[in-house]
């Protein structure tokens, strides 16, 4: 039955946000799905290339305990639903906050100020370990990411910052059991050398930085071709 493990987290993690998109009428979000599943890919694919390369070369692996054992590119089939599930997931989540709760965002000087401090953070450690390459990799993106979205999207960021905080939650649920959490060996194990080796539970510093650099790409382009098709 562990071999099912990294299926169920996945399948848990999108039923009840696509339940809800198909059967909620009055946002009745599935009319998204082409944008959405537009977004989702046009972002999976240079991470997948980045997940599949990092594998290649040790840098990260996976447990075969824990998934079917069908395998593409050296990584199993559920590590590309990931891909598709937490992002849907996410964006489902970041669009029903907006929506029922207009007022959950940061106001302009905050979103600097807080952008700002991340940002001089990051750097800060990055500068100090410019032998790790998932932490180089990884923080060069999100300092990239946060420098673009200071200066053409803050407006994206006021909403976006409370909305991650919020799905914060689930991801140390999902993302701690793929670490190790609550089970015997980890579903997802990592190259120490290659980080920064300051786990959150059993989460590497990094994941919360991939994650956001992974989520909030996606949910900036969804916007991009939502206000183009729809208009808002």
């Amino acid at each position: 039955m562990s071999n099912y493990l990294y299926l169920i987290l996945n399948l848990g993690s999108i039923s009840i946000p696509l339940l809800y998109s198909i059967f909620e009428k009055e946002i009745h979000f599935i009319k998204y799905a082409k944008i959405v599943f537009l977004s989702i890919v046009i972002v999976a694919i240079p991470f997948l290339v980045w997940d599949a390369i990092f594998t290649n070369y040790g840098v990260w692996g996976f447990n075969k305990t824990y998934f079917l054992g069908a395998k593409i590119l050296q990584m199993p089939i559920e590590e590309w639903m990931f891909f598709i599930c937490i992002p849907y997931a996410c964006l489902f989540t970041h669009e029903m906050l907006r929506i029922y709760q207009p007022k959950l965002k940061l106001s302009r000087t905050q979103t600097i100020i807080i952008s700002v401090m991340t940002i001089i953070i990051v750097f800060w450690l990055l500068i100090f370990n410019l032998d790790k390459t998932y932490t180089v990799v990884n923080f060069l993106l999100f300092l990239s990411l946060m420098l673009y979205s200071l200066k053409k999207h803050l407006i994206a960021l006021q909403e976006y910052f409370p909305s991650f905080l919020i799905i914060l939650v689930p991801f140390f649920i999902v993302n701690g059991i793929l670490t190790g959490s609550f089970i015997e060996s980890p579903v997802v194990w990592y190259n120490n050398s290659e980080n920064i080796n300051v786990r959150l539970f059993t989460i590497p510093l990094e994941d919360v930085f991939y994650a956001f650099n992974l989520l909030f790409s996606i949910q900036l382009i969804f916007n991009h071709f939502k206000t183009k098709v729809y208009g808002n």
